[in-house]
């Protein structure tokens, strides 16, 4: 079945839509994105969504072509054209078309050009590799330094999921200076005790919106929270760890570079985590 996707205010089979070879996005991956879940046909965490896309384009001086309504009109029409009950909507918004190619920004009133499209994910948050966990290995952080900012300049998250692939693990956890970041397109948290400790906000690594969701029920549940770095020695030696995002939602970590973390299986603190986000989001879907 063809999807119906959103190009700048129109609604097309996906065979049929186009975007400028001039356009930013393309030239210059001037642009951000966002993508959020949908269970049970409904939008999860879609104002925390929102508030980043707004700031993303602060950052970059590019124009929020949407209000926030605006862009929940859009994202439910995006839902019922393609009948999603679990998945994923994605949006991108980049800089347009100048009309040519070059480094500086366009020096006109370009509009912004925008795209959404769906996956279909039945069954999203049963999945199975949240009762098994993931496997991870370490790699170099060696990306842009504006990684706060959600742009589509995903080259090299992409090459580390290629060296987990090829590792046969899951997926890969960033290195700097001696200390992870985050995931390949997830951050990421060890768990000691009745403690949970994730890298402190920056421009390091992404605000995700998943995070910020967990932190608060973690600290709700009694939990304490300890924002500061960690190394990987530290991620061995810990009861638990996990990664967050908008898709994979709460998924356990049970080896890093081979060696597996607590017992080496999933442990108690994670699964209640993510039994706890999936409840209260669901909840407040939209």
């Amino acid at each position: 079945m063809t999807r119906t996707v959103y190009v700048n205010g129109d609604y097309l089979p996906e065979t049929e839509a186009r975007v400028s070879v001039f356009d930013r996005g393309f030239l210059m991956a001037d642009g951000i994105y966002e993508v959020t879940s949908v269970l049970d046909g409904k939008l999860i965490d879609f104002a925390g969504h929102c508030v980043r896309l707004d700031r993303s384009c602060r950052e970059l001086d590019m124009k929020n072509p949407h209000s926030q309504d605006e862009w929940l009109a859009i994202h439910r029409e995006m839902v019922a054209r393609n009948g999603i009950t679990d998945g994923l909507v994605y949006l991108q918004v980049t800089r347009g078309n100048p009309g040519d190619r070059d480094f500086a920004y366009p020096s006109v009133d370009v509009e912004p050009t925008v795209v959404l499209f769906t996956q279909s994910k039945p069954g999203l948050a049963d999945s199975p590799a949240a009762k098994t966990g993931w496997r991870v290995i370490s790699i170099p952080d060696e990306r842009w330094g504006r990684r706060d900012i959600k742009t589509v300049q995903l080259l090299y998250p992409s090459m580390g999921k290629m060296m987990a692939k090829k590792a046969g693990v899951d997926d890969a956890w960033f290195v700097e200076d001696g200390f992870v970041t985050e995931g390949t397109s997830n951050n990421a948290y060890i768990v000691k005790g009745n403690r949970i400790v994730t890298r402190a906000l920056s421009n390091n690594i992404l605000h995700g919106i998943t995070r910020a969701a967990v932190l608060r029920f973690a600290a709700e549940a009694q939990m304490e929270v300890e924002e500061r770095s960690f190394t990987i020695d530290e991620a061995k030696a810990a009861d638990e760890a996990f990664i967050t995002s908008a898709s994979a939602f709460v998924m356990p970590v049970i080896e890093v570079d081979g060696a597996a973390i607590g017992s080496g299986k999933v442990g108690n603190v994670v699964p209640r985590l993510r039994e706890i986000y999936l409840d209260e989001m669901r909840k407040a879907a939209v």
